[in-house]
């Protein structure tokens, strides 16, 4: 399916010309059938060579310019319609300039009433204004709908249009503009939109951006027929199951769970318009929605635009700027997500940073401002990681993840320096980094290092203990060699609550209760010990065989089963496990 919406002055023939190409009636409320003037959207269809051409008929009158707006948002291409007997007018100087805001770049002109003057001079006028905006150089033709004239030439010539239309993403995220919302008896609500990208189908579930709420797809219909699956540039009408009438209003969007970022807060690169000759309250139109928006210029052409409701937007989204005499211009979105200002002269710092910022993203330019970043998130923002994630699901800019490699080898090497500092922790490192996550900091290790009890050391390192440490714990190896289950003195040996817990994680003593710490060669002896005791054997007779105290053979037995070399029976009697036996 091809979408392409009319745009022009009011009683140029928009409808009318609709009318005769399709056979159906665009105008679908009582009222605007009265008074043969379109006040809100209308949609209808016909059969083209190349598919089906839908189109969103848009009102003319300056009243409705926001419903207009709401239509042509979505849309790829236009039909722009200029009346022969009344030419260019105020309308069609407002809507051309919304076309130009939202960069739309695929159009056709068209002179209505042909039959009641020459179309030439019409034509001449209207393509000069249409030449200096994004539509460039389009094609033009005379009809009349009253008479038939030219139509069948404009069938040949919108089949051309649509033909060189860019392919949309039917994998993309689906972001669907509201433009109708109304409930069927026995249906439930049914939502109507654009969809311009991405594809729908029965059972999904999509996310109402305003509020989080999810609901499901129970029926879908393009072009007045069910469907199983519709893909953009398509119109579309999906029934939700679970949703009421005041759940979703035009200008709500509906969205793939988790795709698109509310932001309320944004940069933007002003079209046809000066930030600083702006109002300070704006109207910011994009797809259906709109909102109002305070502007505060930053550049020559750039500004921060303040939203009063968040909007799922992403960088390279083109908005309308209006005011109370009309459409104003245009933005594109150059940061969906823009930091704060926090003190003086950051907003001239922040022009400075925008006028070097492209319209449309650069996935690495957009890495590298943010430095580190969760994928999600620049996806979110409409940019395509351009590298895969280096931990978990954080990228970091190539050029920042050498830069910090440097500086994690430095740190790493000053500790080492140092023979009686403990190793670099990597919550250390995190921090001297000001990375996000620890998880960041193991990739950016040297060959060689890894991380061991949650600090940094050599591969080959035996432990993560300090040389201090390692020391004092060979000299109480040396002198308790042979003292049993006696239980030393550590602080004698300079070993403080820190020393003796990294201790405990290394391996190099063995803790069995809080107040009760053994060197592991003492619980090895022990074991061989209780292996020649018949057995099975009580803690009584172990308690004898080792001549210790009940305080410490409790524990002891405690430790030894929960590191399966022995084994507690049902009669509380114990055993060697047998790889340990004699």
């Amino acid at each position: 399916m091809y979408v392409i919406a009319t745009a022009g002055h009011v009683d140029h023939g928009k409808s009318a010309l609709l009318r005769a190409l399709t056979g159906m009636e665009p105008d679908r409320w009582e009222e605007e059938q009265r008074r043969g003037l379109t006040i809100d959207l209308g949609f209808v269809w016909t059969q083209g060579r190349h598919g089906s051409l839908a189109f969103v008929d848009v009102p003319g009158h300056e009243r409705f310019v926001g419903n207009m707006l709401a239509g042509v948002g979505p849309v790829p291409a236009v039909l722009f319609v200029v009346a022969a007997d009344e030419g260019w007018m105020p309308q069609s100087a407002e809507h051309l300039t919304a076309l130009h805001a939202l960069g739309v770049r695929h159009g056709l002109l068209a002179i209505t009433k042909a039959d009641l003057m020459e179309p030439e001079l019409a034509a001449e006028e209207a393509l000069a204004e249409i030449g200096q905006t994004s539509l460039g150089d389009i094609d033009w033709l005379a009809v009349s709908a009253r008479t038939g004239e030219g139509l069948d030439r404009l069938r040949d010539k919108l089949d051309d249009l649509v033909a060189g239309l860019p392919p949309s993403d039917p994998a993309a995220p689906v972001r669907l503009w509201a433009d109708r919302a109304f409930t069927i008896r026995g249906a439930g609500l049914v939502v109507t939109g654009t969809l311009a990208a991405g594809s729908i189908r029965v059972g999904d579930t999509l996310e109402l951006a305003r509020n989080e709420k999810r609901f499901v797809v129970r029926e879908l219909q393009s072009m007045g027929e069910r469907v199983g699956e519709a893909s953009g540039v398509a119109r579309v009408a999906v029934n939700l199951r679970g949703a009421h009438r005041e759940d979703i209003h035009r200008g709500d969007a509906l969205m793939t769970p988790g795709s698109y970022r509310l932001a309320s807060l944004i940069d933007v690169r002003t079209r046809l318009c000066v930030p600083a000759e702006l109002p300070p309250q704006v109207l910011v139109h994009i797809g259906a929605a709109t909102v109002g928006g305070r502007i505060r210029p930053l550049g020559p052409d750039t500004a921060r635009l303040t939203l009063a409701e968040a909007l799922p937007l992403r960088v390279g989204d083109h908005l309308v700027l209006r005011h109370d005499r009309g459409v104003a211009g245009g933005a594109v979105v150059l940061d969906a997500d823009p930091a704060g200002f926090q003190r003086r002269g950051a907003a001239r710092l922040r022009a400075e940073e925008l006028s070097g910022y492209a319209d449309l993203p650069d996935a690495m330019e957009e890495l590298r401002r943010r430095g580190v970043v969760r994928e999600a998130t620049l996806r979110a923002i409409g940019v395509t990681p351009p590298v895969a994630p280096l931990a978990a699901d954080w990228l970091m800019a190539p050029d920042l993840a050498d830069a910090l490699r440097e500086r994690l080898a430095a740190l790493i090497a000053q500790r080492a320096a140092d023979p009686a500092a403990a190793p670099l922790k990597v919550e250390e490192a995190r921090k001297a980094l000001e990375l996000p996550d620890p998880r960041l900091v193991v990739p950016l290790l040297a060959p060689g290092l890894l991380v061991r009890d949650g600090m940094i050391i050599p591969a080959e390192a035996p432990d993560t203990l300090a040389p201090a440490v390692r020391e004092a714990l060979a000299q109480l190896e040396t002198r308790w060699a042979d003292r049993g289950l006696e239980t030393p003195d550590l602080a004698a040996f300079g070993l403080g609550p820190a020393e003796i817990a990294a201790s405990v994680r290394s391996g190099r003593l063995v803790r069995l209760a809080p107040d009760i710490v053994l060197l592991p060669a003492a619980v090895t002896a022990a074991i061989a010990v209780l292996a020649g005791l018949p057995q099975p054997f009580t803690a009584g007779e172990a308690r004898e065989a080792l001549s210790t105290s009940r305080k410490i053979v409790v524990p002891l037995l405690e430790h030894t089963a929960t590191q399966g070399l022995t084994r507690r029976q049902s009669d509380g009697r114990h055993t060697i496990s047998a790889p340990f036996a004699a």
